[in-house]
Order: structure tokens, then sequence, then C-alpha cells
């Protein structure tokens, strides 16, 4: 005779039967999540290129966008291309915005500094509510990856344009 009684045996029957009710559950609820939740990828060429807001913008200038993260996310991002001596308006984010320069030569400025080249593989980080402005350099194109978050469904403060004799200094 098995040292299990009867009654252990169907117990331990009855606790498998049980754990693999769980696991079936489990399954199935991470089958109906996964289901609810995929991976989104943009393909290239399949959102428009738009051309640099004047009002925002001195110069020739295109935007790219790459992602606008779904609820709850924040965060978005564009591909950002200055030529010769095009650059943004003075403005501030309010959450931050992260640049990754990924060609040409440009230039950065935080309100009371001195204008800074940036050149491609540098990354720039402007603090929360940091008044800035970024472009090309006179001569040369520019083009950046420019990453921010939104706060009350804003992730931009635009201000005054940067006059012609504050850029050229």
């Amino acid at each position: 005779m098995s040292p299990y009684s009867r009654r252990q045996a169907i117990g331990i029957v009855a606790g498998f039967a049980a754990s693999a009710a769980l696991d079936a559950h489990a399954n199935e609820a991470n089958m109906q999540r996964n289901a609810v939740m995929d991976i989104d990828i943009k393909r290239n060429g399949s959102r428009p290129s738009t051309k640099g807001n004047s009002d925002w913008f001195t110069g020739s200038v295109r935007v790219d966008p790459l992602f606008q993260a779904p609820d709850p996310g924040r965060v978005s991002g564009g591909q950002v291309t200055f030529e010769p001596g095009s650059r943004t308006a003075w403005h501030t984010h309010p959450l931050g915005q992260t640049l990754v320069v990924t060609a040409g030569l440009g230039w950065v400025q935080r309100e009371g500094g001195p204008i800074e080249e940036i050149r491609p593989g540098d990354v720039v980080w402007f603090p929360p509510g940091l008044k800035h402005w970024h472009g090309a350099s006179p001569t040369t194109a520019m083009t950046h990856v420019a990453i921010q978050e939104s706060l009350g469904g804003k992730n931009v403060d635009w201000l005054e344009k940067v006059a012609d004799d504050h850029y050229r200094k």
C-alpha cells in the first residue's frame, strides 16, 4: 500500500487541478492583455515632413515627426533640419528638452549664456523652463532629434524670435 491515504491522494490531485486552472486563467489573461497591447511601428515615410512654422523659426527649417507616445505617455520626438542661418525662436519646455545632433554644425544658447557649437554625436539637455534657442551655424546646415515631454498637453512655450544681430555675435 502507498504511504499516501486515499484522502491525501485526492487532495494532491485536486491541488494539481487547481494549479492547472490558475495557470490556464493566467495564460488567458496574458493573451487578452497581449491582444490589446501591441507594438507600434511607424514606418519611414509614413509621416510627412512639414515646413517649420515661420512664427517659431527663422529661415528654412524642415520638421520630420518621429513619435508621439500614446496616453499615458507624454514623450514626443522629431527630427529637425536647419539650413545655414536658420534657427528657432527663444523658447522653453515645461519638462525640459534633449537634442541629439545627427549632422552638420549647429549653435545653442541659453538666456544670458554664450553661443555654443554643437556637432554630430553631441547630446544637449535644456532643463525645464530654461529660455534657449538652437539652430544651424551661419554657413553649415544642422540636423538634430528633439525629444521632449508634455505637461498639461503642452511641450513648448514659444517666445520672441532671435534677432539677426544677436545671432551673428
